[in-house]
């Protein structure tokens, strides 16, 4: 009996030592789809034995319950895209602070939030994208150049609707004031060459075929399109590249994360956005939707890497949230739909 007892313990012991060290958990509310995140949340499991369970939804739903859940809330991590709607969950009281070597290390600083409620974790580019039939490279110069003549019955535009224009038009206000940016969106509406479209990808598709000569679109579309229709005469071009204005330069966003106000484990969502910004991991998050890493020190998968490299506009990203509002009233006063 007694050396019956003396093997079962032994074997409880032996199966208790086989089990995960960790039983730790995170939960993750992501407005980024599954299959951009599960290979990453895997990866993390396999590295530290932490469990990552995500709830997946538009932006807008999850930061709605993150309010109505409070301090019952299950969710540790926000993830979300654009600035702008990274800047709103903090101005809704959704995020804390975090104090982080790593994340300051890792992250530019434009592209954080100054009081470190959220980290961006990958860049997204909004940039001209043009038919190489039609257009000479030399024809192109900044974003507002495209409100000159020159363009009328060329260009072609998303719908403002879309954060990523109200984020764009926010970041121009800051750069050059409300009048000069409404009166370069006038200059926009006045030179389509037809009504603007749901998506960017349309937009792209409407300027290979002729309709129009060039457009504006994040560079992950432009990626994803040209895998699927290579022969498309289409390529970018990088505006405000002018040497001379250090203050200039291609408007950026990114998508990015941060801490929820009552996670229940704040500190292994800490760590979980730490390790999304090094190196071992930024590669997975960014090129996996053909964006470019966060991390400076990290380089961009080779076709992103292909389209050349260009020199960011070092304004805030947090402009593009703290801006929107006034953004969206300038575009429906310049007749952008």
């Amino acid at each position: 009996m007694k050396r019956t007892l003396t093997r079962l313990l032994a074997v409880l012991a032996f199966t208790a030592a086989a089990l995960p060290a960790s039983a730790e958990e995170v939960v993750v509310y992501s407005a980024r789809n599954e299959q951009l995140i599960k290979p990453l949340f895997d990866a993390y499991t396999r590295d530290t034995g932490v469990r990552i369970k995500f709830i997946t939804d538009k932006e807008g739903p999850l930061m709605a319950r993150l309010k109505a859940e409070g301090r019952n809330t299950l969710g540790d991590m926000l993830l979300t895209v654009d600035a702008g709607n990274l800047w709103e969950a903090s101005e809704e009281g959704l995020l804390r602070p975090i104090t982080s070597k790593v994340l300051e290390a890792n992250v530019p600083a434009h592209l954080r939030d100054p009081d470190h409620e959220w980290f961006g974790l990958s860049v997204r580019a909004r940039t001209i994208v043009y038919n190489t039939g039609r257009v000479k490279p030399a024809e192109l110069s900044t974003y507002e150049d495209l409100a000159s003549p020159k363009w009328k019955g060329r260009l072609c535009l998303r719908t403002s609707k879309k954060v990523y224009n109200q984020s764009l038009v926010a970041m121009m206000i800051t750069e050059y004031g409300e009048g000069k940016t409404e009166d370069m969106v006038r200059g926009w509406v006045g030179n389509l060459a037809t009504s603007p479209f749901p998506d960017d990808t349309s937009a792209m598709e409407a300027v290979a075929a002729g309709q129009c000569d060039v457009t504006l679109v994040n560079t992950y579309y432009f990626g994803r399109l040209m895998r699927k229709k290579p022969g498309l005469r289409l390529a970018i071009f990088w505006p405000n590249q002018n040497l001379n204005n250090k203050a200039s330069g291609v408007h950026v966003n990114v998508s990015g994360a941060g801490v929820t106000r009552h996670a229940r484990n704040p500190a292994g969502a800490q760590k979980l956005i730490e390790w999304l910004s090094s190196g071992k991991a930024q590669n997975l998050f960014a090129d996996v939707n053909l964006e470019y890493p966060v991390n400076p020190k990290v380089a961009p998968d080779k076709t992103v890497a292909a389209w050349g490299s260009y020199r960011q506009n070092l304004i805030n990203v947090k402009e593009a949230g703290r801006l929107q509002a006034k953004a969206v009233k300038l575009m429906d006063r310049a007749g952008y739909k």
